[in-house]
């Protein structure tokens, strides 16, 4: 599958996981994936909210420490 694909939401708000997502997730029946409204976007992740919560943390971590160890300015990067 690729790392992109599309879905359709009922005329009752309703969607499903495609398959393979599915299985490589190990979601079964009643599953539960956390959504985490990130305004013009969505963060879906497998497991629930809480872990939805932790995975956005790290990736924003990750992220930030990106950013500093990519500063030229000495007196930013303990800002």
């Amino acid at each position: 599958m690729s790392a992109t694909t599309n879905a359709k939401v009922s005329h009752r708000g309703q969607t499903s996981l495609p398959a393979e997502l599915r299985h490589r997730w190990g979601i079964e029946d009643g599953g539960e994936i956390g959504i985490i409204d990130l305004g013009d976007a969505a963060l879906i992740v497998p497991g629930g909210l809480g872990v939805a919560q932790a995975e956005l943390r790290r990736v924003l971590a990750d992220r930030y420490e990106q950013g500093v160890a990519e500063l030229d300015d000495a007196d930013l990067v303990d800002q």
